[in-house]
């Protein structure tokens, strides 16, 4: 073979080389490219999936806390809790007790203040029936202290007359007994009160006999 030949053949050897180099190389690129790819879009599913994974082991782990309570903190928890309980339920009996003791102490001495009335009606009667002469004399006089006297006790322990004259009929208070003409009040009005009524502290001990204005 002639020295032109080799030459050529060996420059039509080299043109095919760096061909095949320049296919390979782009080959090359184009799979770098698309591991490249592949990789992005699989990086935000597979952090999400570690997310995941980390929070079930969490869950897992205080299941497993629960599961492994110690038994006798459990039972120390429930001793603890039903002596909350009791103590709670005796609180409350006591002041259910107290409040019914209360109400049954007012009740008796409600019963016992109504009984002394009629004689403090008597009293008023009585002093009433004073002549004016002898109003100054000194058993007038000892009958008024007596009974002044009685009726600062009664107040002392929650007795308070009922206003009644010139108020308007309440029924929860007054006990109308009759119904007068009166020039003075309207009609409805309390125009005269016949027998005192009084209150012990917010109850009615005995009503207000009175006649109301027609």
């Amino acid at each position: 073979m002639s020295e032109d030949k080799k030459k050529a053949s060996s420059k039509a050897k080299t043109a095919e080389e760096k061909k095949k180099e320049e296919v390979l190389e782009n080959i090359m690129e184009e799979l770098e490219e698309e591991a490249k790819e592949k990789e992005t879009a699989q990086t935000p599913d597979t952090q999400e999936e570690k997310d995941d994974a980390e929070k079930e082991a969490t869950v897992e782990k205080e299941k497993n806390k629960k599961e492994k309570k110690n038994p006798l903190q459990e039972k120390i928890d429930e001793l603890n809790d039903k002596v909350l309980r009791q103590m709670a339920e005796f609180e409350n009996f006591r002041k259910r007790t107290d409040k019914e003791k209360s109400q049954q102490f007012e009740l008796g001495q409600g019963n016992v203040l109504e009984k002394l009335l009629p004689v403090v009606d008597n009293f008023e009667r009585g002093l009433a029936a004073v002549p004016e002469a002898e109003k100054d004399g000194a058993f007038a006089d000892g009958m008024n202290k007596i009974y002044k006297q009685l009726i600062k006790q009664l107040e002392d322990l929650g007795v308070t007359p009922i206003e009644a004259v010139g108020k308007e009929f309440d029924p929860n208070l007054h006990n109308a007994v009759m119904q007068v003409e009166s020039q003075e009040y309207e009609s409805g009005i309390v125009a005269q009160e016949l027998q005192k009524g009084y209150m012990f502290h917010d109850t009615v001990l005995r009503h207000s006999m009175v006649a109301v204005a027609q």
